[in-house]
């Protein structure tokens, strides 16, 4: 619930108005990150592209948090961090990096968007998971079925606009994404939101770096050979994509409900397909948009609950940590 109920009136606009602005950020901030990688892997190795992104962001994060009295992480956080950091960075956006080095970042994004599918699996695979509901039986149906219209589609388009290892490991990527949420939200954590995101990062991007100097990155990085337009990229995604877009998230945490915060699942992939289109010179086809609403429609059935009086509620179906 919003807690803004007793705020003044002069207090309650200004409420309202970072609301706006929050909202505005995590939505577009966001939902370009995908084009950014894109710009950024085009000479920037990917692995080390998320090393350096997460480990600057989680370092600025992790000293601003203590600056403000933030007590330090005990070591069950630092172990928890290291396992969720691995899967959510190191193997999910990772591998998000990777496959965006064969296939668009539009079709990247609509296929990240069906990561509560595999979240809701996971979790009903679990012991003593939740088993899901018949609308979110249907939804994790109608979600794959649109992912699979996705690749059908896509595959029309010749020769660079689709790559099937690509997709195969950005679908891994979100599996390993889900499962990452899924440890993160069972274990103990900072009590400060920021925090735990930040630990995430700092080991998220050790993980990256370690991958990175294990396929032979350190060779191929050349600081001379990074293009403008790459840096600019990096720079973006750290500052924008992590640092504030993750402040924004953690003010929205606590001043909106979950069914307003849940509308980010939705409306970043419509923005990085469009994005992706408009300055990325990617295609765009009538059987991607059919396939995106199928995806999109799957993601909305998991996400509601609902209740015996026939109304629905929407709820986040996993963790937002991402970057």
């Amino acid at each position: 619930m919003e807690n803004n109920m007793f705020l003044e009136p002069k207090e309650r606009q200004g409420h309202r108005s970072l609301a706006v602005v929050a909202f505005a950020i995590v939505y577009l901030v966001w939902g370009s990150t995908y084009l950014g990688i894109r710009f950024a892997v085009e000479t920037i190795p990917p692995f080390f592209l998320g090393a350096g992104r997460f480990l600057l962001a989680g370092t600025l994060l992790y000293a601003a948090l203590r600056f403000r009295r933030i007590p330090r992480p005990a070591a069950v956080h630092w172990k928890n961090a290291l396992i969720s950091g691995t899967l959510l960075l190191g193997l999910g956006n990772g591998g998000v990096n990777w496959a965006e080095q064969r296939i668009a970042s539009g079709i990247t994004a609509l296929l990240i968007a069906g990561t509560p599918l595999w979240f809701a699996l996971l979790d009903w695979a679990r012991p003593q998971g939740t088993r899901p509901k018949l609308p979110a039986i249907l939804g994790i149906v109608t979600g794959f079925c649109g992912v699979a219209l996705l690749v059908n589609a896509s595959g029309r388009l010749g020769e660079k606009g689709l790559d099937p290892v690509g997709v195969a490991v950005v679908l891994f990527a979100g599996f390993c994404w889900a499962a990452g949420s899924l440890y993160a939200r069972y274990t103990p954590k900072p009590e400060a939101p920021l925090m735990g995101i930040a630990l995430q990062m700092l080991c998220g991007g050790l993980v990256l770096l370690l991958f990175g100097l294990a396929v032979g990155e350190g060779s191929r990085l050349h600081i001379s050979a990074i293009s403008n337009r790459s840096a600019l990229a990096f720079l973006y995604l750290t500052l924008f994509g992590s640092l504030i877009a993750f402040s924004a998230y953690g003010w929205l945490i606590k001043n909106t409900t979950p069914a307003r915060l849940s509308t980010y699942a939705y409306v970043n992939p419509v923005i990085a397909v469009f994005l992706g289109w408009a300055l990325g010179g990617e295609a765009l086809t009538i059987g991607m948009l059919w396939a995106a609403l199928i995806i999109l429609a799957g993601v909305a059935l998991l996400t509601i609950r609902w209740n015996r009086v026939g109304r629905s509620k929407l709820v986040v179906a996993a963790n937002a940590e991402r970057a």
